[in-house]
Protein backbone atom coordinates (compact mmCIF):
# COMPACT_ATOMS: atom_id res chain seq x y z
CA UNK A 1 0.00 0.00 0.00
CA UNK A 2 2.84 2.58 0.60
CA UNK A 3 4.23 1.98 -2.33
CA UNK A 4 1.16 3.20 -4.28
CA UNK A 5 1.37 7.05 -5.53
CA UNK A 6 -0.46 6.88 -9.09
CA UNK A 7 -3.87 5.76 -9.06
CA UNK A 8 -6.11 4.71 -12.48
CA UNK A 9 -9.82 4.42 -11.37
CA UNK A 10 -12.80 2.84 -14.07
CA UNK A 11 -16.81 3.08 -13.46
CA UNK A 12 -19.07 1.24 -15.44
CA UNK A 13 -22.69 0.79 -15.37
CA UNK A 14 -22.51 -1.13 -11.78
CA UNK A 15 -21.70 2.29 -9.99
CA UNK A 16 -24.66 4.37 -11.50
CA UNK A 17 -27.23 1.25 -10.98
CA UNK A 18 -27.11 1.23 -7.29
CA UNK A 19 -27.85 5.44 -7.93
CA UNK A 20 -31.26 3.82 -9.92
CA UNK A 21 -29.95 4.26 -13.55
CA UNK A 22 -30.44 1.42 -15.67
CA UNK A 23 -27.53 -0.55 -16.94
CA UNK A 24 -26.52 -0.68 -20.33
CA UNK A 25 -27.91 -4.22 -21.60
CA UNK A 26 -30.62 -5.80 -19.94
CA UNK A 27 -30.84 -9.47 -20.13
CA UNK A 28 -32.74 -9.26 -22.72
CA UNK A 29 -30.56 -7.62 -24.48
CA UNK A 30 -32.00 -3.98 -24.83
CA UNK A 31 -31.50 -1.15 -23.73
CA UNK A 32 -34.52 0.80 -22.07
CA UNK A 33 -36.95 -1.01 -23.95
CA UNK A 34 -34.94 -0.74 -27.50
CA UNK A 35 -32.22 -2.16 -29.49
CA UNK A 36 -29.01 -1.01 -29.16
CA UNK A 37 -28.76 -0.38 -32.76
CA UNK A 38 -31.53 1.69 -32.75
CA UNK A 39 -30.43 4.56 -30.16
CA UNK A 40 -26.87 4.03 -29.79
CA UNK A 41 -25.04 4.39 -33.25
CA UNK A 42 -24.59 7.36 -35.80
CA UNK A 43 -26.54 4.98 -38.34
CA UNK A 44 -29.56 5.13 -35.89
CA UNK A 45 -28.91 8.34 -35.82
CA UNK A 46 -29.46 8.68 -39.69
CA UNK A 47 -32.26 6.50 -39.65
CA UNK A 48 -34.32 8.28 -37.38
CA UNK A 49 -33.04 10.90 -35.26
CA UNK A 50 -36.18 11.82 -34.09
CA UNK A 51 -36.37 8.64 -31.92
CA UNK A 52 -32.35 8.62 -30.89
CA UNK A 53 -33.33 12.36 -29.44
CA UNK A 54 -36.63 11.05 -27.62
CA UNK A 55 -34.13 8.05 -25.79
CA UNK A 56 -31.46 10.25 -24.70
CA UNK A 57 -34.18 13.19 -23.85
CA UNK A 58 -35.78 10.28 -21.44
CA UNK A 59 -32.70 9.60 -20.12
CA UNK A 60 -31.94 12.97 -19.70
CA UNK A 61 -34.68 13.15 -17.66
CA UNK A 62 -34.53 10.15 -15.44
CA UNK A 63 -30.94 11.34 -14.60
CA UNK A 64 -32.71 14.17 -12.87
CA UNK A 65 -34.29 11.90 -10.65
CA UNK A 66 -31.27 9.44 -8.98
CA UNK A 67 -28.06 11.09 -6.63
CA UNK A 68 -24.81 9.99 -6.55
CA UNK A 69 -24.43 6.82 -4.21
CA UNK A 70 -22.08 5.96 -1.55
CA UNK A 71 -19.13 4.64 -3.84
CA UNK A 72 -19.45 8.18 -5.88
CA UNK A 73 -19.19 10.09 -2.79
CA UNK A 74 -16.37 7.87 -1.55
CA UNK A 75 -14.24 8.38 -4.99
CA UNK A 76 -14.65 12.05 -4.36
CA UNK A 77 -13.27 11.64 -1.39
CA UNK A 78 -10.17 10.00 -2.95
CA UNK A 79 -10.34 12.55 -5.07
CA UNK A 80 -9.82 15.31 -2.90
CA UNK A 81 -7.49 13.61 -0.41
CA UNK A 82 -4.95 11.18 -2.21
CA UNK A 83 -1.37 13.35 -2.69
CA UNK A 84 -0.60 11.06 -5.95
CA UNK A 85 -1.90 11.19 -9.64
CA UNK A 86 -5.32 10.12 -9.65
CA UNK A 87 -7.33 10.16 -12.98
CA UNK A 88 -11.44 8.83 -12.45
CA UNK A 89 -12.30 7.26 -15.53
CA UNK A 90 -16.10 6.54 -16.12
CA UNK A 91 -17.66 4.89 -18.78
CA UNK A 92 -20.86 6.47 -17.92
CA UNK A 93 -22.34 8.94 -19.25
CA UNK A 94 -24.00 10.20 -16.02
CA UNK A 95 -23.42 13.24 -13.94
CA UNK A 96 -23.23 11.12 -10.85
CA UNK A 97 -19.53 11.65 -10.24
CA UNK A 98 -19.65 15.42 -11.34
CA UNK A 99 -22.28 16.30 -8.69
CA UNK A 100 -20.38 14.06 -5.78
CA UNK A 101 -17.04 16.28 -6.38
CA UNK A 102 -14.82 14.55 -8.42
CA UNK A 103 -12.65 16.78 -10.67
CA UNK A 104 -9.67 14.55 -12.08
CA UNK A 105 -12.39 12.96 -13.97
CA UNK A 106 -12.55 12.11 -17.38
CA UNK A 107 -16.04 10.84 -19.22
CA UNK A 108 -14.64 8.74 -21.81
CA UNK A 109 -17.91 7.66 -23.50
CA UNK A 110 -19.48 11.37 -23.66
CA UNK A 111 -22.11 13.65 -21.41
CA UNK A 112 -25.53 13.63 -21.38
CA UNK A 113 -26.24 16.70 -20.51
CA UNK A 114 -23.97 17.85 -23.37
CA UNK A 115 -24.57 18.61 -26.76
CA UNK A 116 -22.25 18.09 -30.27
CA UNK A 117 -23.03 20.35 -32.42
CA UNK A 118 -22.55 18.82 -36.26
CA UNK A 119 -22.38 22.36 -38.10
CA UNK A 120 -19.60 23.74 -35.53
CA UNK A 121 -17.82 20.45 -34.08
CA UNK A 122 -18.66 22.87 -30.65
CA UNK A 123 -19.59 21.32 -27.37
CA UNK A 124 -22.13 22.78 -25.34
CA UNK A 125 -24.34 22.26 -22.22
CA UNK A 126 -28.12 21.44 -23.14
CA UNK A 127 -30.79 22.17 -20.71
CA UNK A 128 -33.45 21.95 -23.38
CA UNK A 129 -34.61 18.57 -24.39
CA UNK A 130 -33.04 17.39 -27.93
CA UNK A 131 -36.00 16.63 -29.51
CA UNK A 132 -36.93 20.82 -29.63
CA UNK A 133 -33.91 20.97 -31.46
CA UNK A 134 -32.25 24.01 -29.31
CA UNK A 135 -29.83 25.86 -30.91
CA UNK A 136 -26.29 25.95 -30.49
CA UNK A 137 -24.42 28.41 -28.28
CA UNK A 138 -21.44 28.03 -30.59
CA UNK A 139 -22.79 29.20 -34.01
CA UNK A 140 -26.38 29.22 -33.62
CA UNK A 141 -27.60 26.04 -36.21
CA UNK A 142 -30.20 23.65 -34.66
CA UNK A 143 -28.04 20.61 -35.78
CA UNK A 144 -27.03 19.47 -32.12
CA UNK A 145 -26.55 15.47 -31.38
CA UNK A 146 -26.04 14.57 -27.63
CA UNK A 147 -22.58 14.32 -26.82
CA UNK A 148 -21.84 10.55 -26.84
CA UNK A 149 -19.62 7.90 -27.89
CA UNK A 150 -21.81 5.48 -29.85
CA UNK A 151 -20.90 2.37 -31.45
CA UNK A 152 -18.07 2.64 -34.06
CA UNK A 153 -17.12 5.75 -32.94
CA UNK A 154 -13.80 6.89 -30.77
CA UNK A 155 -13.60 7.17 -27.39
CA UNK A 156 -12.49 10.55 -25.65
CA UNK A 157 -9.23 11.14 -23.77
CA UNK A 158 -7.76 7.81 -24.86
CA UNK A 159 -4.34 10.01 -25.37
CA UNK A 160 -4.90 11.10 -21.52
CA UNK A 161 -6.21 7.92 -20.45
CA UNK A 162 -2.94 5.62 -21.67
CA UNK A 163 -0.58 8.03 -20.62
CA UNK A 164 -1.99 7.36 -16.91
CA UNK A 165 -2.07 4.05 -17.36
CA UNK A 166 1.30 3.81 -18.20
CA UNK A 167 2.36 5.52 -15.07
CA UNK A 168 -0.09 4.23 -12.47
CA UNK A 169 0.63 1.98 -9.92
CA UNK A 170 -2.59 0.48 -9.37
CA UNK A 171 -5.63 0.25 -11.74
CA UNK A 172 -9.16 -0.52 -10.16
CA UNK A 173 -12.35 -1.45 -11.72
CA UNK A 174 -15.76 -0.72 -10.18
CA UNK A 175 -18.80 -1.83 -11.26
CA UNK A 176 -17.92 -2.79 -15.52
CA UNK A 177 -18.66 -6.40 -17.19
CA UNK A 178 -15.17 -5.80 -18.75
CA UNK A 179 -16.61 -7.13 -22.26
CA UNK A 180 -17.05 -3.24 -23.65
CA UNK A 181 -13.35 -2.01 -25.29
CA UNK A 182 -11.40 -0.49 -25.31
CA UNK A 183 -12.21 0.17 -21.66
CA UNK A 184 -12.12 -3.76 -21.17
CA UNK A 185 -8.08 -3.77 -22.34
CA UNK A 186 -7.34 -1.24 -19.62
CA UNK A 187 -6.12 -3.50 -16.71
CA UNK A 188 -3.98 -5.43 -19.55
CA UNK A 189 -2.32 -2.04 -20.32
CA UNK A 190 -1.64 -1.40 -16.90
CA UNK A 191 -0.41 -4.86 -15.68
CA UNK A 192 1.97 -4.08 -18.87
CA UNK A 193 3.88 -1.39 -17.10
CA UNK A 194 3.77 -3.13 -13.58
CA UNK A 195 1.19 -2.10 -12.07
CA UNK A 196 -1.17 -3.95 -9.39
CA UNK A 197 -4.82 -4.57 -10.95
CA UNK A 198 -8.06 -4.56 -7.77
CA UNK A 199 -11.91 -5.34 -9.18
CA UNK A 200 -14.53 -4.67 -7.37
CA UNK A 201 -18.22 -5.74 -8.54
CA UNK A 202 -21.06 -7.23 -8.27
CA UNK A 203 -20.28 -9.95 -10.09
CA UNK A 204 -17.13 -11.88 -11.81
CA UNK A 205 -16.52 -9.80 -14.88
CA UNK A 206 -15.29 -11.50 -18.07
CA UNK A 207 -11.56 -9.76 -17.51
CA UNK A 208 -11.82 -10.91 -13.78
CA UNK A 209 -9.19 -13.38 -14.29
CA UNK A 210 -6.81 -10.72 -14.99
CA UNK A 211 -6.63 -8.50 -11.81
CA UNK A 212 -4.50 -9.57 -8.69
CA UNK A 213 -7.71 -9.18 -7.15
CA UNK A 214 -11.28 -9.33 -7.34
CA UNK A 215 -14.09 -8.40 -4.48
CA UNK A 216 -17.67 -8.87 -4.86
CA UNK A 217 -20.29 -7.02 -4.05
CA UNK A 218 -22.21 -3.87 -3.85
CA UNK A 219 -20.35 -0.85 -4.78
CA UNK A 220 -21.58 1.12 -2.42
CA UNK A 221 -20.34 -0.98 0.64
CA UNK A 222 -17.53 -1.89 -1.09
CA UNK A 223 -15.59 1.40 -2.35
CA UNK A 224 -16.18 3.33 0.70
CA UNK A 225 -14.47 0.32 2.93
CA UNK A 226 -11.33 0.46 0.28
CA UNK A 227 -11.04 4.23 0.30
CA UNK A 228 -11.17 4.54 4.04
CA UNK A 229 -8.23 1.47 4.22
CA UNK A 230 -6.32 3.35 1.39
CA UNK A 231 -6.25 6.96 2.99
CA UNK A 232 -5.17 5.68 6.40
CA UNK A 233 -1.94 4.77 5.39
Amino acid sequence: MREINNIVILTGAGISAESGLATFRGPDGLWEGHRVEDVATPEAFQRDPELVLKFYDERRAKLQTVEPNAAHKALAQLDAAWGGDLLLVTQNVDDLHDRAGSSRLVHMHGDLLNGLCLSCGQRSVITDDFSNRPACSHCGERTLRPDIVWFGEMPYHMDQIELALARCDLFVSIGTSGAVYPAAGFVQTARHYGARALEMNLDPSDGSLLFHESRMGKAGDLVPSWVETLLSY
